[in-house]
């Protein structure tokens, strides 16, 4: 959120912005949801830290997957944008439905995303599928980045563990997001695997238990 309201505020610096009530008020409602979704973040992330002591109390309640999708990508527009990069989302799953809790469920699949653009590279490149079978749901999150090595792989979910960048200095964090990830797919009942390369960019596959729905 903090990199996306960054980017409204310079927005609003624009001349020609400011020079545009539409505009100006466009960049005024990004800043106000992604406050909102920052503070939502920070109390996920106090709860993830509780979680070394205790289990996390998750909130689980019918979940369609694909419009959550769809509006995270959309309040990351400013910063794919600013790549000059694009966002795919294919929606192959015919049903998307499964028991989460809204909150958790929408972090960790935002941390999935930015991953992909902090480790973009040159060009960023996103692309979000979904596939289901009956009894579980899978999303991938595929990126074409700088990908990573095996030994990156091994352990990449590892609280604080930091991979090395290389030339990237812009890349910015603590090593929490994918540890995070990782915790609340399996406290979803769910799986993640990663697969990647080098120069040739990462995919995070996860797979959750599908709901049923009644007849």
């Amino acid at each position: 959120p903090l990199a996306t309201i960054s980017l409204a505020v310079d927005a609003l610096k624009n001349d020609k912005v400011r020079g545009n009530v539409e505009k100006t008020e466009y960049f005024r409602d990004i800043i106000k949801d992604e406050n909102q979704r920052m503070n939502k973040q920070v109390e996920t992330i106090l709860q993830a830290a509780i979680s070394d002591r205790q289990a996390v109390n998750l909130r689980k309640q019918p979940l369609h997957v694909h419009p959550l999708i769809g509006d995270l990508l959309n309040h990351y527009q400013l910063q794919i944008g600013e790549k000059n990069g694009s966002a795919e989302l294919v929606l192959n799953a015919q049903q998307d439905l499964i028991q989460a809790d809204p909150e958790h469920f929408r972090n960790l699949i935002s941390n999935l995303i930015d991953n992909a653009i902090k480790y973009a590279g040159e060009q960023l490149r996103i692309r979000i599928v979904t596939q289901s079978n009956g009894s579980h749901l899978t999303i991938r999150v595929e990126d074409q980045g700088i990908g990573m090595n095996k030994e990156t792989q091994k352990r990449i979910f590892e609280k604080f563990y930091r991979a090395h960048t290389g030339n990237l200095h812009n890349v910015k964090g603590f090593g929490l997001g994918l540890s995070y990830v990782k915790e609340m797919v399996q406290a979803h009942g769910g799986k993640i695997r990663v697969e990647s390369s080098p120069g040739k960019g990462s995919v995070f596959t996860l797979e959750f238990p599908q709901t049923p729905i009644e007849s």
